[in-house]
Parts: C-alpha cells; sequence; structure tokens
C-alpha cells in the first residue's frame, strides 16, 4: 500500500483528484464547530481520546477490509519512517486540542484566524523545503495574504496564541506527511496507533475511576463521540490523499476554504464579535485567493493555447 511521492509536473487527472478530495477535507473541517460545539459538556481530554480510538477502530476495520497490511512489513526495514510519523501524531494531537479548546472556549474565531495563517507557512514551507516555484502572480497573492495576515496581527493588539498553535502544528503536519511514502490510510492509521496508548489507557483509567462522563452521557452525545472517528479519519484520509497529488503552494491556497466556513461559522451562528479591523484583515485574505485563482485560470489558458 505504498505509493510514491509525484514530482511535478503533476498528472492532470491526479491533480483534479487531488484538488476534490481537499476540497472535501476543508469543507468538513470548515463545518467542524458545528459539531464540536454539541459536544460542550464532555471534557475536553475526553472528546480528544475518543476522536483518537474511534479514528483508530475505524481505520483497522478499513484495513482489515482491504487486507493489505503490508507496509507494516515494509516499516520493520525503514524505522525513520516509524519515528516520522511518531512526531507527525504528535503534531496532529497538539492542533486537535487546541482546536477543541478554542470551539469549547467560544473562540472559533480565533481558530479561524489561526487557519488562515496555515496556508501562508504551507507556501513558505514549499518554496523553501520542497523547492517548488511560484510565477510573479502567485507570490503578489501570497504576499496581499501577508499583508492581511500582518493587519490581523496588529488589529488584535495581542499576541494571537489558538491561531499560531494551529497554524504552526498543522503547517508542519502537512510537510511531513508530504515527504513520506505511505499512502493516506495506511499513514493515518500508524499516527493513530502511536496516539492510542495514551488515550485508550486514560479513557480506561477514568472507567475505573468512575470518573467517565460515558456512562452519564445521553445516548445521543455518546453516538456523537462515537461518530468522531468516521468524521475525524474521513477528512484526515482526503487531505493525506489532496496531499499527495498537488503542489503543496496550490493546497496552500485550497485551506482557505476551511478558516472561511469556520469564520461564517463562528459570527453568523455562534455570535461571536467581529469588529471593522478583523473585517479588513480577513478581507485582504479573500482578495488574494481570489487574485490566486485567477491567475492560476490565465496561466493554464495560457498554456492550453500554446499546447
Amino acid at each position: 500500500m505504498t505509493m510514491p511521492l509525484p514530482t511535478p509536473p503533476f498528472d492532470r487527472v491526479e491533480r483534479r483528484l487531488g484538488i476534490f478530495y481537499s476540497l472535501f477535507a476543508y469543507s468538513m473541517w470548515g463545518l467542524m464547530p458545528l459539531y464540536l460545539h454539541l459536544l460542550i459538556g464532555v471534557p475536553l481530554l475526553e472528546v480528544l481520546c475518543h476522536r483518537i480510538v474511534w479514528s483508530f477502530l475505524l481505520l483497522v476495520l478499513v484495513m482489515a477490509v482491504q487486507g493489505d497490511f503490508s507496509w507494516i512489513a515494509a516499516l520493520r526495514e525503514r524505522p525513520r519512517v516509524v519515528w516520522t510519523f511518531l512526531t507527525s501524531a504528535c503534531l496532529l494531537s497538539v492542533n486537535w486540542f487546541v482546536y477543541i479548546w478554542a470551539v469549547g472556549a467560544g473562540r472559533v474565531v480565533d481558530a479561524s484566524f489561526g487557519y488562515f495563517v496555515n496556508p501562508l507557512i504551507s507556501v513558505l514551507l514549499a518554496v523553501i523545503v520542497l523547492k517548488e516555484k511560484l510565477r510573479r502572480g502567485q507570490w503578489a497573492a501570497v504576499s496581499l495574504a501577508a499583508l492581511g495576515v500582518l493587519w490581523l496581527f496588529v488589529a488584535l493588539g495581542q499576541l494571537p496564541w489558538i491561531g499560531l498553535v494551529l497554524a504552526a502544528s498543522f503547517g508542519l503536519y502537512g510537510l511531513l506527511r508530504k515527504r513520506v511514502v505511505l499512502d493516506s490510510i495506511a499513514g493515518l492509521t500508524l499516527e493513530t496507533t502511536v496516539l492510542l496508548p495514551a488515550a485508550a489507557g486514560y479513557l480506561l483509567w477514568l472507567a475505573l475511576s468512575g470518573n467517565n462522563s460515558w456512562s452519564s452521557n445521553s445516548a445521543t452525545i455518546n453516538w456523537l463521540l462515537v461518530a468522531a472517528g468516521p468524521i475525524t479519519a474521513g477528512s484526515l484520509v482526503s487531505f493525506a490523499a489532496g496531499l499527495r497529488r498537488i503542489p503543496l503552494s496550490l493546497l496552500g491556497i485550497i485551506q482557505y476554504l476551511g478558516p472561511s466556513l469556520q469564520l461564517l461559522v463562528g459570527v453568523w451562528v455562534f455570535r461571536e464579535p467581529f469588529p471593522l479591523p478583523k473585517l479588513i484583515g480577513f478581507a485582504l485574505i479573500w482578495l488574494s485567493v481570489l487574485s490566486y485563482t485567477v491567475e492560476g485560470l490565465y496561466f493554464t489558458h495560457k498554456s492550453n493555447q500554446r499546447a
């Protein structure tokens, strides 16, 4: 179940699949606050541990249906890959923890700010680490987004630690997943396997001590906790599948869909404050996305004419 990393130029069909997978993943993440808001009564660590446990069980079931565990034997010959996934699993757990806390604390808008910053980090990592090339129009769009982020930093008047932690953890996670050879399902299975002992051990300890909320929750809440498996695994598998099929710089722009939806949920559904200075900063970022898209369509049209 290994899949070689694509190298530019990316295959056109694979590129379209990558765009579809990425749009699906970021749509799910953009609407995630609606789901997590239903679990506010459940302790934060329990929600996190349930996400890990149910995701692991679902992924193992999928792997069993596929009947291909050859990648496990391959890992024995490449211990460095295991360490890479150990790191990515830690980054993923930090990202989940902070995000769940932000939703419960009524900081969805601040969380969306972090995911607006994250694409900039992805683009910079693509250029610096993966040596991807950007055209002048793409640089202009990225610079405009950076201006919007800088404005938001100034407008906030304080260190936006929620956004910075979310952006840094997921940006580095994306880079690590870009550079490994396991496919999306096998990779996420390995990550949840790494996190499983701590998550399952914590839930078991709560059960034995009589402090777990599972027994006092309604059936609806418990089913929502179980649903964390397909929701989490589905979005992350889609993200990893898209990540491997398109340039990281392109994914860096598509990522703006997630925080845009989060922002709308935070402001329109949860009625969080959104003053004019924030609106100006977000408007600059949205303009950068529009300019990047238009530039990409123009370049594609021009290339097709030459062909």
